[in-house]
């Protein structure tokens, strides 16, 4: 599997979330270095679930919008003229 990788404005974004949510939830101030741990490891652990669920979403997205195609394809069909 490829590794889940963000960009420099995300990981940053994620970041400073870990640290409101530490500080909201938890009472407890966490700074930037130990958040950026916190992220990898999710990222690395925990992350792969996540992925793998939205793959799984995806596909039956698609396997939904695949048998709605067609029926919609079995809906064009004629009927040959008889005799």
């Amino acid at each position: 599997m490829k590794k889940i990788t963000f960009s420099k404005e995300e990981k940053a974004a994620i970041v400073a979330r870990l640290q409101r949510y530490f500080a909201d939830e938890l009472d407890q101030s966490i700074g930037a270095l130990p958040a950026e741990f916190l992220l990898d490891f999710f990222t690395a652990e925990i992350g792969p679930y996540y992925y793998n669920q939205g793959l799984r979403d995806a596909h039956a997205a698609l396997v939904s919008k695949m048998e709605d195609f067609g029926e919609a394809i079995y809906l064009l069909e004629k009927e040959p003229a008889k005799g």
